[in-house]
C-alpha cells in the first residue's frame, strides 16, 4: 500500500471505541478531536500534539498526522481491530485534503520544516518555562511529552528524506529526555529534584522525611548499579528484591506522608525540629507492623525486625522495614485479602534484609545471603505473587460460580488460615510449589485439566497485561506428584449443608428449652404442682435427673460436631482431631457415670434407677455422690460462665503461656488467630442477661401455668373415662 501526504477531513463514525486526542498550543480551549479506536491508542499522543501545533504550523500537523497513520499501519496492518479501518480511511481521506492545503504554502522541505519547528518550539516553551522564576511544573511536564513527540516525527521525516538530524537538535532532545525522566507522574508529592519550589514540598516536616528517606549510607547496592542522584532506601528495595518502578514511586508518597503527619504533631512548631524525629518513625512502624507481630506471637516465632546495635543506623533500618512492608502490600494485588500470608512473605524477606545488612553467610553456599527471589526485573511480583495468585485462580475455577460445594473448593479465608498456624513454615522460602498449599486433588485435575488450560488460553489472548501469564493447572500434572501431596482443601471450618445446623448452631437453646421443659414436667405431674414443691426432698432428687439428660444431650452436640467437621479430617492437625475425640468420649462418660449415681441417690429406687443399681451393686447409698459428680460435670460449665462475665480475665487466659491455662482454653475452644480477645465490655454484658433472663422468666412462668392448667384438664377427664368404664362394668370400682 503506498502512501501519500493526502487526506480529507472527514470524521469517523462516533460509534467507534475512542481515545480523545484534544489539546491546545498555549491555551485552555479544546480543538477538535481525533477519534482513536483502542487497539490503537498508542498513536493518541501524536495525534493529540497535531491538534496543538495545528493553528501555529498546520504542514507540521500534517506530518504529525502522516506518522501517526504510519505508525497504525504497523501495529495492525491488517486493519483486523474494531474500529480500525474506517479510522484508518477517514484519516488518510483528511491527510489528502491537508497535503493539498498546506504544501502550497510551505517555504522549505518537510525535513527543514520540522527541524525548523522543534527548535522554535525549544526555544519559545521549554527555555522560556525553565527561566521561569517559578516553573509550573504542569506546563513544563506536557512541553516535555510534546517535544518528545515532535522530535520522532523529525527523525521519521529526515529518515523519509536522508536528511540527518541536525546537532543541535540532538543536544536539545538529550536534554529533554533527562527531563522527562525526572518529570514522573505522581498523586501528591512531586519528588523530581526540579520541583523544590514547589509548595507543598517547602514543609518542614516533608523535607525531614524525604531527607530521612535519602539516607542510602551502608547500603550495598548490586554489582555494576550506577547509582543516581537523589536515589532512596526504596530504590534500594527495589533493586534487590525487583519491584515494579510505579508501585515504588506510589509507596514513597504514601510513607513520606504517613511520617510527616505524625511528625507534625510531635513538633507543631517547624523551627523545632528540622530533623525527622525517631519517636514519629517508631509510631508509625508500631501501627504498620501490630499484625504482624500479633501473628509472630501467635506461632511463637520471633519477629525478623532486627535493630543494629550502632544508634545511628536504627532509624534507617526501620525505615527500610517499613519500606519493604509497603511496597509488599502494594504489588500484592489480591493477596491483600489475606493479611497473614503478606505476614509469611514479609517475615522472609524482611530477615533478607537483615542477613544482607548484617553480611551474614550462607551457610551451604558459603556466599553473602542474596534474596530468594531478586536480581530480576519485576522479579516479585513474578515469583512470588504469581505462584500464590495461580493457586486462587485455581480455587474460583473449581468454585464453578459458587455452585460447587463448600468443601471443594477454598475462598481467600481458607487460603489464608492456612498461615494461622507453623505448619505454614513447611511451604519454606523460597517457596516449594509441590506443597500442599499449591497442590490440587489428582482426580480433579484429571477431571477439569483441560478446561483450565482453555480458559487459560482464552484470558492470555483477550489481555496483555495478565499476571506473571498465568498458567492455571497444567494439564501434563505428574500422578506421583498429585498423590504425595494433595491439596490442603479446608483449614478450620466446612459447611455441610444440613439441617442439623438448626440444632448445632442454636445448642444452648435447644438444651435450655428441653431440660427447662422436664423439669415443669416433673414439678407438675408429681405432688401438689406447685413451684414450692421443688423444695421437697423427693422431688428435688426427680429434678436433678436434667443433667442425665444435658449429658445425653452433650453426647449428641459432640457427635453432630464430628459428623459436621468430618470433610475437614484431612487438613485438621492432630490436636484438633485428639479433642473432638475427647470431647465425644467424655460425653459418652458422663451418659453412664450420672445415670450410676443417680440411682446410688435413692434408698428404695424403683424402675429404671432399681435396674442400674442391681447392675452394679445393691451396696450402702450415697446421697453425696450424685451431687459430687453433677458439680464435677458443670465444673467447667462454671468457669465459662465467669469467663463470660468476666471478660478481661478470659482476655489475659487467652495470652497466658503456662500449659495448664492452654489446655484449659483450649478444651473450652479452639484457638484461632482471629477473634482472640474480643469480647464485650462488663456492663453491656450485665445489659445482656438481664434483659434475656427478665423474658425467659417470664416465658417459663407461663409455661409453668399453661402446664398445671393442662395437668388439671387431663386429669379431670382421667377421672371422669374412669368413672364412665367402672359404671359399664368394662372396669373393676
Amino acid at each position: 500500500m503506498a502512501y501519500n501526504r493526502r487526506g480529507s477531513g472527514q470524521q469517523p463514525s462516533a460509534r467507534l471505541l475512542r481515545t480523545q486526542t484534544d489539546g491546545s498550543l498555549g491555551s485552555e480551549s479544546m480543538m477538535d478531536s481525533e477519534v482513536v479506536p483502542s487497539s490503537l491508542v498508542k498513536i493518541a499522543p501524536i495525534l493529540r500534539v497535531a491538534n496543538e501545533v495545528e493553528p501555529s504550523n498546520p504542514r507540521v500537523a500534517y506530518l504529525c498526522r502522516f506518522y501517526a497513520f504510519e505508525q497504525a499501519h504497523k501495529l495492525d496492518p491488517k486493519s483486523s481491530g474494531r474500529g480500525v479501518r474506517q479510522f484508518k480511511t477517514a484519516l488518510l481521506q483528511r491527510l489528502e485534503k491537508e497535503d493539498k492545503t498546506t504544501l502550497a504554502a510551505r517555504t522549505m522541505s518537510d525535513a527543514r520544516e520540522m527541524q525548523s519547528f522543534y527548535q522554535h518550539y525549544y526555544t519559545k516553551y521549554i527555555q522560556a518555562l525553565q527561566k521561569a522564576d517559578k516553573a509550573d511544573r504542569t506546563r513544563l511536564t506536557k512541553a516535555y511529552q510534546t517535544a518528545a513527540v515532535l522530535f520522532e516525527v523529525v527523525k521519521a521525516v529526515n529518515f523519509t528524506e536522508s536528511v540527518d538530524v541536525a546537532d543541535e537538535i540532538l543536544e536539545a532532545h538529550n536534554k529533554i529526555a533527562e527531563k522527562t525522566e525526572m518529570y514522573v507522574p505522581y498523586n501528591i508529592l512531586p519528588l523530581d529534584p526540579d520541583s523544590s519550589n514547589q509548595a507543598i514540598m517547602r514543609y518542614p516536616e516533608i523535607q525531614a522525611s524525604v531527607s530521612a528517606l535519602r539516607n542510602t549510607r551502608g547500603l550495598p547496592w548490586p554489582n555494576g548499579y550506577k547509582k543516581k542522584a537523589h536515589e532512596d532506601i526504596l530504590d534500594w528495595l527495589k533493586e534487590i528484591f525487583g519491584f515494579q518502578k510505579y508501585n515504588v514511586a506510589n509507596q514513597r508518597e504514601h510513607l513520606i506522608l504517613l511520617l510527616a503527619n505524625v511528625h507534625i504533631r510531635q513538633f507543631p512548631n517547624p523551627d523545632q525540629q528540622p530533623k525527622l524525629d525517631d519517636w514519629a518513625v517508631t509510631e508509625v512502624m508500631k501501627k504498620l507492623f501490630k499484625n504482624y507481630k500479633k501473628w509472630c506471637k501467635y506461632l511463637d516465632r520471633k519477629s525478623s525486625l532486627w535493630l543494629p546495635s550502632i544508634q545511628q543506623e536504627v532509624q534507617q533500618r526501620k525505615l527500610l522495614y517499613m519500606g519493604l512492608y509497603l511496597l509488599i502490600w502494594g504489588e500484592a494485588a489480591n493477596l491483600r485479602f489475606m493479611p497473614e500470608c503478606l505476614c509469611y512473605i514479609y517475615h522472609h524477606m524482611a530477615f533478607e534484609v537483615y542477613g544482607i545488612l548484617a553480611g551474614s553467610v550462607n551457610p551451604l553456599t558459603r556466599e553473602n545471603i542474596k534474596p530468594a527471589y531478586g536480581g530480576e526485573k519485576e522479579a516479585f511480583l513474578k515469583k512470588v505473587v504469581t505462584p500464590i495468585y495461580k493457586t486462587i485462580a485455581q480455587e474460583a475455577i473449581k468454585s464453578n460460580g459458587g455452585r460447587s460445594k463448600h468443601s471443594r473448593w477454598r475462598n481467600y479465608d481458607d487460603l489464608n488460615e492456612y498461615f494461622w498456624s507453623a505448619d505454614c513454615f513447611r511451604l519454606g522460602w523460597p517457596m516449594r510449589n509441590d506443597t500442599n498449599f499449591f497442590c490440587q486433588n489428582l482426580d480433579y485435575v484429571k477431571k477439569h485439566g483441560k478446561r483450565f488450560k482453555a480458559a487459560t488460553s482464552e484470558k492470555q489472548a483477550n489481555s496483555d497485561h495478565s499476571i506473571g501469564n498465568i498458567d492455571f493447572v497444567e494439564t501434563d500434572t505428574s500422578e506421583k506428584q498429585a498423590k504425595s501431596d494433595h491439596s490442603i482443601g479446608k483449614i478450620n471450618f466446612v459447611e455441610t449443608d444440613s439441617y442439623w445446623h438448626i440444632f448445632r448452631s442454636f445448642d444452648r437453646m435447644w438444651s435450655f428449652f428441653i431440660l427447662s421443659l422436664q423439669a415443669m414436667i416433673i414439678i407438675a405431674w408429681n405432688g401438689s404442682g406447685s413451684l414450692s414443691s421443688i423444695f421437697d426432698g423427693v422431688m428435688f432428687k426427680r429434678v436433678l435427673s436434667i443433667f442425665i439428660t444435658a449429658a445425653v444431650l452433650k453426647l449428641a452436640q459432640a457427635v453432630l460436631d464430628i459428623f459436621m467437621m468430618w470433610k475437614a479430617r484431612f487438613s485438621m492437625s492432630f490436636y484438633v482431631k485428639l479433642r473432638y475425640l475427647l470431647k465425644a468420649l467424655s460425653a459418652a462418660a458422663w451418659v453412664v457415670v450420672l445415670p450410676i449415681t443417680y440411682s446410688y441417690s435413692w434408698n428404695n429406687p424403683s424402675g429404671f434407677e432399681e435396674t442400674v443399681k442391681n447392675w452394679f451393686g445393691n451396696g450402702p447409698s450415697s446421697p453425696s455422690l450424685f451431687i459430687i459428680a453433677v458439680v464435677i460435670y458443670l465444673s467447667p460449665n462454671i468457669l465459662s460462665g465467669l469467663l463470660f462475665l468476666l471478660p478481661v480475665i478470659r482476655r489475659n487466659l487467652e495470652r497466658s503461656d503456662y500449659k495448664i491455662v492452654k489446655f484449659i482454653m483450649w478444651w473450652s475452644q479452639l484457638s484461632l488467630y482471629v477473634g482472640r480477645g474480643m469480647h464485650e465490655d462488663p456492663m453491656s454484658l450485665i445489659k445482656f442477661n438481664t434483659v434475656w433472663n427478665c423474658l425467659l422468666i417470664v416465658d417459663l412462668c407461663s409455661f409453668v401455668v399453661n402446664l398445671s392448667d393442662t395437668r388439671r384438664k387431663l386429669g379431670f377427664a382421667f377421672h371422669w373415662i374412669a368413672k364412665i368404664l367402672a359404671q359399664s362394668g368394662l372396669v373393676g370400682k
